[in-house]
């Protein structure tokens, strides 16, 4: 959907492979992440990684779940529930982009 879009786009396996392409990648500007992420940090705490580390990203997170109440995500982060309209995910995506 993100590259049909015309983005070019990066992927990791997990938030410890996304941490280690973003410490190589000076050229990442967006990251998309699913709250449940396998094998280290969840996506929320990505995202406050994210945020401390490299503050000009911007974040996306979605989740097939309800955020609890007591969840914050970081600021200038845009949460999508699933399932998520497409055109309104690359609305944003484009807007974060420009």
């Amino acid at each position: 959907m993100i590259e049909d879009a015309g983005f070019d786009t990066v992927e990791a396996a997990n938030s410890t492979e996304a941490v280690a392409i973003l410490e190589s990648r000076p050229d990442i500007r967006i990251v998309f992440t699913d709250v449940d992420m396998p094998h280290g940090i969840d996506g929320i705490r990505l995202a406050a990684c994210i945020r401390d580390r490299w503050p000009p990203i911007k974040i996306i997170i979605t989740s097939g779940k309800p955020l609890p109440q007591r969840v914050s995500i970081p600021a200038e982060t845009v949460f999508f529930p699933k399932p998520f309209r497409q055109d309104r995910v690359i609305e944003v995506l484009r807007h974060m982009a420009a």
